[in-house]
């Protein structure tokens, strides 16, 4: 089997499957169980000062039938003791030595503070330290987490001031609710940040009750924003983990969150950058056991790549992900429809005729309705393979060019040389 084992940027774990910071990691019980399960890290739920959480705190967004497409929560920082908490992380670094524990952090934007916490935390053996400046919620209202985050210079400034005392690499967590997330990304990597993580949860609401007219969730009849997170966020991670990725001013390992529900997840966050991989929604969903599944599927993976350890895949598709102006103007893909496979429900025609750029013609032969495209009109737009339910039925297949490839810039800057 591959070696699954990474080292982010000087920390150690059996695997790149880690716990977020979040409910799941609220105890020394709860990460226990994890790592029994197999999980290979865990961020500890993020410490600081306790404070009061509200009820109700969770809510969910289904999606055609799939439950929990996204999930929103208006929960905080750990209201537990920061006493208790540092004993159950020292005893369960003890109990596994080899497995990775972070301890999130959150305080007022004081040096001295960050100092306090960070000397107390190292000193019951975590193995690294994550910044949260990305929560969205609650804790930004008092000048902590994303109110902090969508700030570079405090972004820099807090990370420098944890590097003066930390022994222990550093990761900063990254909010997504700002315009670029490549700005942060590099003020923490000036500010010496070790590695970086992302995405944090998005501003957000679930829902309003149309019975009721509360929010949902709802506190007494009142609701506030929370964060949004799970499958439905996954696009938005990728897109900021490859951002960074391909930023050569933000040259510090990443760890990848967001919508990550399976190995087959992991693995793109992986090839975009990632070293290693946090999960929170899907455990919330189904458990600790899921890591077991995400193991034996990274492995398969590997092997049936001729991979030798997982490390090796680190950022192979960086190098595709580009600007759109560096797109090849030429390259040239058309819809293929398959009449054997099609079962002619005639959604691709319906899509194609009402929405795209009606190329799908519909014709008789031998009294059999069929669907065929016509190649000269069509885009390569993707979107009857999209709608289509029947895998085989249509696909995409490239037709050579007859002229030579060219992008946007490359048109432009000629263009402009003809002009001169």
């Amino acid at each position: 089997m591959a070696d699954l084992r990474i080292n982010l940027a000087g920390i150690q774990s059996p695997n790149p499957f880690w716990l977020a910071s979040a409910p799941p990691t609220n105890s020394g019980y709860q990460v226990q169980r994890a790592f029994e399960a197999g999980w290979g890290g865990a961020v500890w739920k993020t410490l600081g000062d306790p404070i009061l959480n509200v009820s109700s705190r969770f809510a969910a967004v289904s999606f055609n039938g799939q439950r929990v497409a996204g999930f929103n929560n208006i929960e905080l920082i750990t209201d537990r003791p920061l006493e208790v908490n540092l004993q159950e992380i020292y005893e369960t670094k003890k109990k596994f030595p080899n497995h990775a524990i972070i301890a999130s952090l959150m305080v007022e934007p004081k040096q001295e503070k960050w100092h306090e916490i960070v000397k107390r935390v190292e000193d019951v053996g975590v193995d690294g330290l994550e910044l949260n400046f990305g929560c969205p919620h609650g804790m930004a209202e008092r000048g902590m987490g994303s109110a902090s985050g969508q700030v570079p210079e405090l972004v820099e400034k807090q990370t420098y001031w944890v590097k003066e005392a930390a022994r222990t690499p550093v990761i900063v967590k990254l909010t997504p609710n700002i315009t670029d997330i490549t700005v942060t990304a590099e003020a923490a990597t000036r500010g010496g940040a070790d590695a970086i993580s992302m995405i944090n949860t998005i501003n957000s609401l679930a829902g309003v009750d149309l019975d009721t007219w509360n929010t949902v969730p709802h506190v007494a009849g009142k609701g506030a924003h929370g964060g949004y997170c799970g499958p439905a966020v996954k696009p938005i991670a990728l897109n900021m983990v490859a951002e960074c990725a391909r930023n050569p001013s933000v040259n510090v390992p990443i760890s990848g969150i967001g919508g990550i529900s399976n190995w087959q997840d992991a693995a793109e966050f992986i090839l975009m950058g990632a070293t290693g991989v946090q999960v929170c929604t899907a455990a919330m969903h189904h458990g600790f056991s899921i890591v077991e599944d995400m193991i034996d599927g990274l492995n398969h993976y590997l092997d049936d790549k001729g991979i030798a350890s997982v490390m090796d895949l680190v950022g192979r598709s960086v190098s595709r992900y580009s600007n759109w102006g560096d797109l090849d103007l030429n390259y040239k893909i058309v819809a293929e429809i398959n009449n054997d496979v099609c079962i002619n429900c005639n959604k691709c025609h319906i899509a194609c005729e009402d929405t795209s750029h009606q190329c799908i013609d519909l014709y008789t032969e031998n009294g059999r309705p069929l669907l065929k495209v016509r190649e000269e009109d069509c885009v390569g737009c993707n979107l009857c393979s999209i709608v289509c339910p029947v895998d085989g039925a249509i696909s995409m297949v490239e037709r050579k060019s007859t002229v030579p490839p060219m992008t946007w810039n490359e048109r432009q800057s000629l263009i402009s040389s003809l002009s001169k």
